[in-house]
């Protein structure tokens, strides 16, 4: 019997995962992206775009798709899809779990202000105008409306019209390397760097060269999501749900509904 797993996307460890269980027959999987960003790469396993519309939506899909085991591979920030996985999991006892390397760590030479989110972003720029780079994606680049005097330039997947009026939006999507982000932040004679800990390697690299060239960076804590089981990488994931997979094979898939597995 095919374990049938719900992988909710946004992240490159996210799709890792769906193409390993897309190519073990093991598994049956479906990832799901929220549809934020407008060019998204065919991530060669089956997969679905757009929200669910809210905790009962999603209960909605997992019962109509009879899937047996929800995996959380979303980006640390999307918080709210994270709190509506884990609701809807207990709703229905399914097996949930959270594919969450860990946040990246000051080491010596990095000049962090870390602030616990968004909104504390701007005050910690400072007064006196400033180059800042914005490495946050588009959705909340408006919080900066509070600093106007600063110069932004703003890496986002997506082309988009930024709140802000002493800004530019460069396009570009990771992984990046070191020596790229170096010469980037010295082509746009960079001041500053905001960033998310998102604690992906694919994109720590700006980290490393604020690093090297003495830049601070204003660091943006995760936000708390609910205390579920967590994996930190794929190789784990994979492991977790090939448990889950023994677990349930002795059960006969002619008479297995979704509930069945549930709890195990």
């Amino acid at each position: 019997m095919a374990l049938s797993v719900l992988i909710l996307g946004g992240t490159t460890e996210g799709r890792e995962l769906a193409l390993r269980c897309a190519a073990d027959r093991r598994f049956r999987v479906l990832l799901s992206f929220a549809g934020r960003t407008q060019h998204i790469a065919d991530p060669g396993v089956p997969h679905r775009i757009g929200g669910f519309g809210g905790v009962e939506g999603l209960l909605v899909h997992l019962e109509r798709e009879r899937h047996h085991a929800l995996v959380d591979a979303t980006h640390p920030f999307a918080a709210q899809m994270s709190r509506h996985a884990a609701r809807a999991a207990e709703l229905v006892h399914l097996p949930l779990l959270r594919l969450e390397g860990a946040a990246w760590r000051e080491l010596p030479g990095d000049r962090w202000r870390v602030v616990p989110g968004l909104a504390e972003a701007p005050a910690a720029l400072g007064g006196p105008p400033r180059r800042v780079f914005l490495s946050i994606g588009r959705l909340e680049v408006g919080q900066f409306a509070s600093a106007p005097q600063h110069d932004y330039t703003i890496r986002a997947i997506d082309p988009f019209v930024p709140p802000l009026e002493r800004a530019r939006v460069i396009c570009a999507r990771g992984p990046f390397e070191l020596a790229a982000e170096l010469a980037l932040l010295e082509r746009e004679r960079i001041e500053v760097l905001v960033s998310k800990n998102s604690g992906t390697p694919s994109t720590y690299a700006k980290i490393e060269a604020a690093r090297k060239l003495g830049l601070p960076v204003v660091m943006v804590e995760r936000p708390r999501l609910p205390p579920v089981e967590t994996a930190p990488d794929v190789a784990s994931a994979l492991g977790w749900l090939t448990e889950l997979h023994e677990a349930s094979s002795a059960l006969s898939s002619s008479t297995l509904p979704p509930s069945t597995l549930r709890g195990v």
